[in-house]
């Protein structure tokens, strides 16, 4: 999925995204302006964690109605091993092809 996708027109909304790192790593986070947020990252100024890590592909994203479905899903996610996110990923791809 790349950042140029009319996915990133989720400005202003609540979204929960996973990024690749350039080392194979996932980083999962929330944000209301996903464009904003992925330049951040690729600035080095996201979260400490992606801080030389760049640069990155964007794996995953849902959009919520709210900041706190938003932020539960996000939770959800992060309590998940990699392998399990990886299978989330894979499944996103599968429903929107």
């Amino acid at each position: 999925m790349s950042l140029e996708e009319s996915s990133m027109e989720t400005n202003k909304q609540h979204v929960v995204y996973v990024l690749e790192c350039s080392d194979g790593t996932l980083y999962t986070g929330y944000t209301n302006n996903l464009k904003k947020r992925i330049a951040k990252h690729e600035a080095g100024k996201g979260a400490k964690y992606t801080r030389g890590r760049g640069p990155f592909q964007l794996k995953y994203h849902q959009v919520y109605g709210t900041k706190q479905e938003a932020m539960q899903a996000e939770y959800r996610l992060k309590q998940l091993k990699k392998v399990e996110k990886l299978q989330v990923i894979t499944a996103n791809k599968k429903g929107v092809e």
